[in-house]
């Protein structure tokens, strides 16, 4: 009896030891998910859906998550029902007193932002400890705005020039033609709503972000986003530029494709936001999947956390082509058969 205790209790340390981004906690944050504009979610559906967005990698390697409904604004019931109750619970069980990482998605990356803007003057305010987040790793971030959400809204309202392309194309995204009572958080997605959404949060939590350049929708949506884009968020919005631009990478010396070469690309970013990772073949979902598509290089191959730790990739060069015709690469090793959650998770342990 004292030895099946004895494996359990050591099963579960274990257990939590890996779940931990190099010794810190993982909290996960989805993004927007479409069919909520239609099914309503609340309660326990929420918690599963939420769930499920991180079945394939991350859900076993978090300690938290943060699931909120996409048929709601965010600083409405998605923080006052869904993000506060959480952040009073991880107060009180002490989830990041040593400090945790925050793991975002998509939306997920603008809920966040809001949560780091306000989340210790919450606390405080409650008499409560902050939470000590000391770095964000955001793939496919929408903190910069979605382009295709101006559009779902103006369909929605019977604004703008609305033809059958972008109904097409609006549709694909979101599985269905949105109606006016069925916008939700896509006001939040709006360009120029999300950069105005706490832009500028007091706390200098390092926003680590990890882009794609591929598509779900065989390029159906790409046409209405400027630059390169996942199919869904454009690069001015998952590198975190702090302008709205045609970028086609988020390094002005790097490709997507890992082809060192200059490419056009942001000069200043949002503050603390530091672009790591990217690739041309990695879709909006593919970045949080446990699938390699493509090799991945780096735009930044080192960054600090808040406390000075540090996540680091390693890199390699090499040409290709032939003569003239030739150029170099940098890519991370490994990465042509490696997942680049894996990639992001081998790293930072």
């Amino acid at each position: 009896m004292k030895k099946s205790l004895l494996l359990l209790l050591t099963g579960l340390i274990t257990g939590a030891a890996q779940a931990a981004v190099g010794g810190y906690p993982v909290v996960l944050i989805h993004g927007f998910q479409p069919d909520n504009l239609q099914s309503k979610p609340t309660g326990e559906e929420v918690s599963s859906n939420g769930e499920q967005y991180w079945a394939q990698y991350w859900l076993d390697r978090a300690d938290e998550r943060i699931d909120w409904p996409s048929q709601e604004r965010i600083a409405n019931k998605i923080t006052s029902d869904y993000v506060w109750p959480k952040l009073q619970q991880m107060s009180r069980e002490g989830t990041c007193a040593s400090g945790c990482v925050f793991v975002t998605h998509s939306t997920g990356d603008l809920v966040t932002r809001y949560i780091i803007d306000n989340q210790a003057l919450w606390l405080q305010n409650a008499g409560m400890q902050p939470l000590n987040i000391v770095a964000t790793f955001d793939f496919a971030g929408a903190g910069g705005g979605v382009e295709l959400a101006d559009l779902a809204v103006n369909v929605a309202n019977g604004t703008g020039l609305i033809d059958a392309t972008l109904k097409f194309a609006v549709s694909l995204w979101l599985g269905n033609t949105p109606t006016p009572s069925t916008i939700g958080v896509l006001n939040d997605l709006r360009v120029n709503s999300a950069r105005k959404l706490a832009a500028f949060p007091d706390s200098r939590v390092p926003r680590l972000r990890f882009a794609g350049a591929g598509s779900d929708f065989l390029g159906a949506t790409g046409a209405f986003l400027p630059g390169e884009d996942d199919g869904v968020v454009a690069s001015h919005s998952s590198c975190g530029a702090a302008s709205v631009g045609s970028y086609n990478s988020c390094s002005r010396s790097v490709a997507f494709d890992g082809n060192l070469t200059s490419v056009s690309a942001p000069s200043q970013f949002m503050p603390n936001h530091y672009p790591m990772l990217m690739s041309e073949g990695y879709s909006h979902a593919d970045t949080i999947l446990n699938n390699a598509k493509d090799e991945v290089t780096t735009a930044n191959s080192s960054a600090s956390y808040l406390n000075g730790d540090n996540l680091q990739f390693n890199t390699y060069e090499e040409k290709r082509g032939w003569w003239i015709f030739s150029s170099r690469y940098r890519l991370v090793r490994n990465s042509a058969n490696t997942s680049m959650s894996s990639l992001i998770y081998q790293a930072a342990n």
